[in-house]
C-alpha cells in the first residue's frame, strides 16, 4: 500500500549530478556553479535546522537567482536555481513553501526546454522529485505518474548517478514497491564519488542508509 505524505511540503533535497555541462569554455561560470553547489551541500547538511537554515537559504536563493540572471541561457544555473529553491521549500515546511516549490518547477521546466541533457538530465531527477514530493490536488500541483516518468527518464541519461538512482528509491519506496527500491539503492550507494562534491556526497550517502534501513524494516 502506498505510503501517504503529510500534506506539508517537504520538498526534495535535491542535488545536481556533474559540475559542469557541454558548453563553451567559461571559467568564471564554472567557478560560480561550484561555489553554489558546495554552498548549497553546507547549507543543507551542515547547518542546524530552523532559523539559521532557512536564513542561510534565503541568501543561497538569492544567490542563486541573481546568477541564472546573468547567465540566462544556462540550463545549469536554472537547475540549481531550481534545487535551492525546492531545498528551502523542505526546510521551510508548511503550506507556505508551495510559492517556492513553484517557482523551482518554473526553473528545471525553463531548463529542460533550454537543454533537458545539461548536468546528464539532473532537472529531470530534481523535477521528478518534486512531483512526488508535493501533495496533489486541490493543495498543491503534485503527481505520482508524472513523477515516475521524470524520473525514469533521468535514469535514461544518468544510469549511474548517485542522485538520479537514489530520487527514483526513495519514488519507489513511497509507492510501495520495496524490493525495487532496494536495487536503485544499491546502485546509488556505489556512485562514484565526485570531485569538489565531498560534503553533498557524504550527506547523500547518509541518505542512502536511513532510506535503506527504512526499506529493510518494511520488508520485515
Amino acid at each position: 500500500m502506498k505510503h501517504v505524505r503529510n500534506a506539508v511540503f517537504v520538498c526534495a533535497s535535491l542535488l545536481a549530478g556533474p559540475l559542469f555541462a557541454a558548453a563553451p569554455a567559461n571559467p568564471a561560470f564554472d567557478t560560480e556553479l561550484l561555489s553554489i553547489q558546495q554552498a548549497w551541500a553546507k547549507v543543507n547538511y551542515e547547518t542546524a535546522a530552523g532559523d539559521a537554515r532557512n536564513e542561510a537559504f534565503d541568501v543561497l536563493e538569492k544567490r542563486a537567482e541573481n546568477f541564472t540572471h546573468q547567465n540566462p541561457t544556462r540550463p545549469e544555473a536554472l537547475i540549481w536555481e531550481g534545487i535551492i529553491e525546492s531545498s528551502y521549500a523542505g526546510a521551510k515546511g508548511g503550506l507556505g513553501a508551495l510559492s517556492l516549490c513553484k517557482e523551482a518547477r518554473g526553473n528545471l521546466e525553463a531548463a529542460l526546454k533550454l537543454d533537458p541533457n545539461a548536468l546528464d538530465g539532473s532537472a529531470y531527477t530534481s523535477l521528478g522529485a518534486l512531483y512526488y514530493k508535493v501533495p496533489g490536488f486541490p493543495v498543491g500541483f503534485g503527481d505520482d505518474d508524472k513523477a515516475g516518468k521524470l524520473l525514469q527518464k533521468a535514469l535514461k541519461l544518468n544510469p549511474n548517478g548517485i542522485d538520479s538512482n537514489y530520487f527514483y528509491a526513495e519514488y519507489l519506496f513511497e509507492e510501495g514497491h520495496y524490493p525495487e527500491s532496494l536495487q536503485y539503492l544499491d546502485k546509488a550507494g556505489k556512485a562514484a564519488p565526485r570531485p569538489g562534491r565531498e560534503v553533498a556526497d557524504k550527506g547523500r550517502h547518509g541518505e542512502i542508509a536511513a532510506l535503506t534501513a527504512k526499506v529493510k524494516a518494511k520488508m520485515g
